[in-house]
Formats: C-alpha cells, sequence, structure tokens
C-alpha cells in the first residue's frame, strides 16, 4: 500500500492545476474561487501566496521568466507575474486573449501546455447542476499570441472540460469530462506540428468505477493518472486504457495531480474542501497530499511565447 502524506493543510475552496517547478524545487498551485496562487517549498515549511483579480483556474509556467505564468481565469487568458523575490500579495496581471463565452457564468477550468509549449485550456459553466453542454478547449500558441487570440478546437460537446494530459511523445492527448452525466476519457491523435487534435475515441468509460474523472497526469510509461474525485482516490491506467491501480487520499475529492520532487518521483494530489457539509470524516479537506507511486513522472513543459519578456533573465 501506498500511504498519502498531507504536505500542505491549505484548505484550498478548489485545490487545481499543481505545477511542479524544478528550478526552485517547489509546489505551485491554484485556488479557483478564491482566484489565489500557492507555492510551497520543502526547504520552507511557510507557505506563500499571489492574488490574482479573477477566479484562477490553471496555469503552465512562462518560458524563460521566472515568476512568470499564463493562465485561464474568467474572461480569458493572461499573463501573470510575481517575481523569485516576491514574498506574496497581488499577482500583476495582463490579459493575452479574451474569451467569447457561449453564456454568462463561465470560466476556464482545467489546462496545460502540449510538449511542444503550446497552452490548451477549456472552459465550463460554473453551475454544474444546469448541466449545460458549452464548454469548449481553446488552443494559445506563439501564432495565437501574435493575433491576441485564442483558437477553438471545436472538439465537441462538454460540460466540464478536465484531465487534459499529453504522452510522452505528445501524439496523443487526452481529455476527460468530470460531469457525472458524463464521466468519460478520451483520447485523440494530436498533431505535434500544428498543435491539432484528431480522431477522438473513448480511452476510458468512468461511469462504473468509484469517482468522476478530474485533473490528470502522464508518468514516464505513458501511464495516465486521474483523480477520481468524491471517492478519494487517484487511478493509474496504461496506455491501452486498462486500471492499473488506485491509491487512496485522505480526502473524498482529489481534484488534480503532478509529478514533483528532486526525482520526479513524488505524486502530488490537491484536493477541494466543500462548503456547508458535515467534514468531521475528512478534516483535511483542501489540502496538498504526496504519494510515492513507485514511478517517475515527466518534467511539466512552459509555455513558449513568440518573444522572449523584456528583461527577464532565462531560468536555470
Amino acid at each position: 500500500m501506498v500511504s498519502a502524506e498531507l504536505v500542505v493543510d491549505a484548505r484550498c475552496a478548489t485545490g487545481e492545476s499543481p505545477v511542479w517547478r524544478a528550478a526552485e524545487q517547489a509546489l505551485y498551485w491554484a485556488d479557483i474561487p478564491r482566484g489565489i496562487l500557492h507555492r510551497w517549498q520543502a526547504a520552507q515549511p511557510q507557505k506563500t501566496q499571489w492574488q490574482a483579480p479573477q477566479m484562477l483556474a490553471c496555469l503552465a509556467a512562462w518560458d524563460g521568466a521566472p515568476g512568470h505564468w499564463i493562465a485561464g481565469l474568467e474572461d480569458g487568458l493572461y499573463l501573470l507575474s510575481h517575481g523569485l523575490g516576491s514574498e506574496g500579495g497581488a499577482l500583476d496581471a495582463q490579459r493575452l486573449a479574451p474569451v467569447r463565452h457561449a453564456m454568462p457564468g463561465m470560466r476556464f477550468n482545467d489546462g496545460r501546455c502540449d510538449r511542444q509549449g503550446r497552452f490548451l485550456a477549456g472552459t465550463m459553466l460554473q453551475d454544474m447542476g444546469a448541466a449545460q453542454a458549452v464548454g469548449r478547449v481553446y488552443r494559445f500558441g506563439a501564432r495565437e499570441q501574435a493575433a491576441g487570440v485564442c483558437t477553438d478546437l471545436d472538439l465537441g460537446p462538454l460540460i466540464v472540460p478536465n484531465g487534459m494530459a499529453f504522452s510522452p511523445d505528445g501524439r496523443t492527448m487526452y481529455l476527460s469530462d468530470s460531469h457525472p452525466q458524463v464521466q468519460a476519457v478520451w483520447a485523440f491523435d494530436y498533431d505535434v506540428d500544428s498543435g491539432t487534435p484528431s480522431n477522438r475515441r473513448l480511452f476510458v468509460d468512468m461511469q462504473p468505477l468509484p469517482g468522476r474523472p478530474d485533473g490528470a497526469a502522464v508518468d514516464s510509461d505513458g501511464c495516465y493518472w486521474i483523480c477520481g474525485n468524491d471517492a478519494g482516490l487517484v487511478h493509474r491506467f496504461t496506455p491501452e486504457g486498462r486500471l492499473d491501480r488506485s491509491l487512496a487520499v485522505p480526502v473524498k475529492k482529489p481534484a488534480m495531480c503532478a509529478f514533483g520532487g528532486p526525482g520526479l518521483d513524488v505524486l502530488y494530489v490537491t484536493s477541494i474542501r466543500p462548503d456547508h457539509i458535515d467534514l468531521s470524516d475528512q478534516p483535511l479537506a483542501g489540502g496538498v497530499f504526496a504519494l510515492r507511486p513507485g514511478v517517475q513522472g515527466l518534467p511539466e513543459p512552459a509555455f513558449r511565447p513568440r518573444a522572449a519578456l523584456h528583461g527577464k533573465s532565462r531560468e536555470s
């Protein structure tokens, strides 16, 4: 059995988008509804946090510019910055591209960079109970940056796009829909030159399995790890879609996982702390946990912009 270790008792409302930064030996993650960017370093037990101007859903490091991030907020994609010497406060925010939502009350949700450094992220209606299939998935690369737009990938009806991940060679893209009415994970062929997914096919039907599919990561063996929200589990699926193992965390709603640590052999898991319910059976809800599953992950790609940020040194 692999036991989960509490890393930070963060009590996030919705802890999401964990990203390991090797140069800092630090884990970053977002608390979506509170719009907070968190940082935890093993060498410094005290956590640091910064405030975004809107809900902060997903993020990826900005290549060559420490302390800078591309992020999905409510009304578009942003460049966020805090500087490595900053110890909290407000994030500087510059909108890179607006997004035209299908209806009011929407925001970005899950997202990450492909292996080539393009940022892909999905949108959703915040009222999940409405079950409106108005979610979209957008691509933002150097070409979109130059034009100040997001490209709609037109992947069909989605309620809560989630579980974005890429195979080690970047030629397979994974995407889930975590809504209770769907609970599916799909695989796509991914054109690494154009950043275009095609040939959508069912990878895993999670309806008969414990937990709804949430955020995900891929390990160096090409296996797909996805949080089983509502079940307190993190599942590992082989590239063929076979359930390989399920690891437990001491909360009901694990949200997203990411590999980190000096050897990329620690699986960090963020979680959700629901409002207005009895949490006596899961007092650590909203925390960040660490698992040692015996496999290694892959470095998380950074966003590759069309030009370096002025005056910013490259990260070692």
